[in-house]
């Protein structure tokens, strides 16, 4: 049976994987891989008896679970482009994003966390057609009919996530059937999911690395999803074990919160750990290693690309896997462009990694000088990060752009300092920030925030500094240290560090 776009891989999967658990929700709801394809055609069918037309932007506004996942499955079977709203959003973002769209349709789970995205839609002048998860659900799904689904190709527009918007304001990042489904065989083969597996999705599905990596991985290799709407440390400790599961991708973050509270906990079911959201620290890795996961992988991408550029070998020594986010998948190009010539550089040289192949976008809806901007003639993403490629292909991420900082005429790489920072037995988490030296005199010095880890004894801004002191040139050193309970994230479990920037 073809999968070359995803209603395709909706059929195969409830062929091939018939009988299997396709989904255990939390609020106690089970299916099978049948019984998901039939719910999948209920909600396509009412979809197309609503009205909804091929290249119709549906948008979805709802967190993780069986509704968002038969949702947004129905929606890209009536050939529908899916427009995923995170549950983080008020009403002035969302209003935003459906304007920008060109929304037909908004489905919504309304009351997520005693939020009422209606009325701050309301608030924010928005009033789209509604489809509502929470409520009249099951008659929406019965008052469609079941009907083949909808002829799609698989170069049509699939879905539109839009950027996390760190920078400013988010773009809507269309991506085909067919580039969603080569890019996460690539990444299910590379991260080695396989069929049975158990997997926790606790990355925002209105994020690509929940929704591409999480619900369309799981279609594609007959894994069983276990979707968790709401990030609960203690919650993601008891639904491991209870669902015995297998695999866990997620931000850093997430790890480091789990291993600070995994005490009294029966993990031992867990196989494979997927992270890559952040710079990922290498204290972090040798812990994960040593005391969850057989497996770990890093990998690397962005909205742009599908979601994946890089995945690295779960099979790869540990040095290696800490320092590297792997090689390209398979039929894309990775390079580093030399700063001054744009060409390639040499192994070990620092530059800006650009990406070619199925993978890269189709472009930004209705912005084709944002695009082209992005993706150069000769079909290079330009992705904004710094990194190095060794003599085998392996790529290590040196930073962003922009969060690149001028010391004193010396360039600082904020990722450099945090790996350091992250070695200190008292730290759990850290982020540094450029700011401007109140003494004027070195023009930006290094601000770190630091998460301290749980029980442990008083730590002190001179303690941090002294210890990046011992391990690095005087310029990179950060001028302050401050302490923190959390750290401003967006939904993918970035840091936003600009957020960071403006405190300061």
């Amino acid at each position: 049976m073809p999968r070359r776009t995803i209603p395709e891989v909706v059929a195969h999967a409830a062929a091939a994987y018939a009988d299997l658990e396709a989904l255990a929700d939390s609020e106690g709801v089970r299916w099978t891989f049948r019984e998901l394809g039939e719910q999948v055609d209920r909600c396509a069918g009412a979809l197309i008896a609503a009205g909804v037309r091929p290249r119709d932007r549906v948008a979805l506004w709802a967190p993780n679970g069986r509704r968002f996942v038969v949702a947004a499955l129905g929606a890209v079977c009536a050939g529908a482009i899916l427009v995923p709203v995170s549950t983080r959003f008020k009403g002035e973002e969302a209003a935003w994003i459906l304007d920008k769209s060109g929304a037909a349709l908004l489905m919504v789970e309304n009351g997520f966390l005693g939020n009422d995205y209606l009325a701050m839609l309301a608030a924010a002048g928005a009033a789209p057609p509604v489809v509502r998860l929470d409520e009249g659900w099951d008659e929406f799904l019965a008052s469609g009919f079941l009907t083949p689904r909808a002829t799609v190709r698989p170069e049509d527009p699939a879905d539109m996530f839009f950027t996390s918007g760190t920078t400013g304001k988010p773009k809507g990042v269309l991506a085909a059937h067919g580039q969603d489904i080569r890019v996460f065989q690539a990444w299910s083969d590379g991260v080695g999911l396989r069929t049975g597996d158990r997997y926790l999705i606790v990355n925002p599905m209105t994020h690509t690395f929940g929704y591409k990596a999480g619900v369309l991985a799981c279609l594609l290799r007959g894994a069983t999803m276990v979707p968790m709407p709401v990030f609960d440390v203690e919650q993601v400790l008891t639904r491991i074990e209870t669902e015995r599961i297998t695999v866990l991708p997620g931000p850093p973050t997430l790890y480091a919160s789990l291993l600070d509270r995994q005490a009294g906990h029966d993990l031992s079911s867990l196989r494979l750990a997927v992270t890559g959201a952040a710079t990922v620290p290498v204290r972090l890795i040798e812990r994960m290693r040593a005391e969850l996961f057989d497996e770990v992988v890093i990998a690397y991408g962005l909205t742009e690309s599908c979601g994946t550029v890089t995945v690295g070998d779960p099979r790869a020594e540990p040095a290696l896997m800490a320092r590297t986010v792997g090689t390209a998948i398979e039929g894309t190009e990775v390079i580093v462009a030399d700063p001054v010539t744009g060409q390639p550089a040499e192994p070990g040289q620092s530059g800006e990694v650009r990406v070619r192949g199925y993978n890269v976008m189709l472009g930004y809806f209705e912005d084709p000088a944002a695009t082209a901007e992005a993706v150069d003639a000769d079909g290079w993403l330009h992705t904004g990060d710094i990194g190095v490629l060794d003599a085998d292909g392996n790529l290590s991420i040196t930073d962003r752009l922009k969060d690149m900082y001028i010391s004193g005429g010396f360039n600082v790489y904020p990722a450099e300092v945090e790996q350091v920072i992250t070695r200190h037995p008292a730290v759990s988490e850290a982020a540094v920030v450029g700011v401007a030296d109140p003494d004027g005199r070195l023009g930006e010095v290094g601000c770190a925030y630091i998460i301290v880890r749980p029980g442990v004894a008083c730590v002190t801004e001179q303690d941090i500094i002294g210890f990046c002191r011992e391990r690095l040139a005087g310029y990179k050193v950060p001028r302050f240290a401050r302490f923190a309970s959390s750290l401003p994230r967006n939904a993918s479990g970035k840091v936003l560090k600009y957020e960071l920037r403006a405190t300061t």
